[in-house]
């Protein structure tokens, strides 16, 4: 599994602390160059008459604007820059750790937890930010009967504290288990006699255009709960 290991390009040493340069900070760095070229390139122009990529850039801005405006509604469009940045970043991440020989930075949970758990810290702030205590409301849910409330209300709390580890979970082990798969299946091509590699390569390709539409729906799904939960803090529905 030495697909996952994290390995030091840079030492470096911080009172202390191993803070090194390693190829997962590197694909980062890489992600961010990507998208930040994409964007820039891709809206140079800005034409009437829009550039394939151009116009591929306006459909991603506009699913997400979409996206937050179903969830949030108007209102919660403050919020569309933070929400469009986790969504592409999360994808690229996704993509390029698919191309042989690249690190999947999203396969590990520290980096995947350290997402969710801004999302939810973020969520949470602005809860209470903009409801005050009433904000705890969000635990009681309306019409339970009272009586009920005592098993309610801990299902709640216990339900909202987990969601930093739900959150981050889902794309972790995704995308691990996609690779580990499609390692799998390498070792068996690689192993086996030339008429024995047909099978371990096609289901290779298949399942390499399988993992391709997971790094996007993982995007997806993560994005979307982030905006459920950004809908949480901001309208307290419930």
């Amino acid at each position: 599994m030495e697909q996952f290991e994290i390995r030091k390009l840079w030492d470096l040493n911080f009172l202390g602390h191993d803070i090194s340069f390693t190829n997962s900070s590197l694909m980062m760095i890489v992600a961010l160059v990507l998208i930040s070229g994409f964007m820039i390139y891709a809206m140079s122009a800005r034409s009437l008459v829009p550039t394939r990529i151009q116009s591929l850039a306006e459909i991603v801005y506009e699913y997400v604007a979409g996206m937050v405006k179903e969830n949030l509604g108007e209102e919660g469009m403050k919020f569309f820059p933070w929400v469009f940045t986790i969504f592409i970043f999360i994808l690229v991440l996704n993509v390029i750790g698919l191309i042989p020989g690249n690190f999947t930075v999203t396969s590990h949970i520290i980096v995947t937890f350290a997402l969710a758990a801004m999302v939810w810290l973020t969520a949470t702030f602005i809860g209470f930010w903009k409801h005050g205590f009433g904000y705890l409301k969000l635990f009681v849910p309306s019409g339970v009967p009272f009586w009920l409330m005592p098993v309610i209300v801990p299902i709640e709390l216990i339900s909202y504290f987990i969601r930093p580890i739900s959150h981050s979970v889902r794309l972790f082990a995704n995308m691990m288990a996609g690779h580990t798969m499609l390692k799998v299946f390498a070792g068996f091509a690689v192993m086996l006699p030339w008429w024995g590699k047909i099978a371990p390569a096609g289901f290779m390709v298949a399942f390499t255009g399988l993992e391709l539409l997971v790094a996007f729906l993982q995007a997806l799904i993560f994005t979307v709960l982030t905006c459920i939960y950004l809908n949480d803090a901001v309208n307290m529905h419930h």
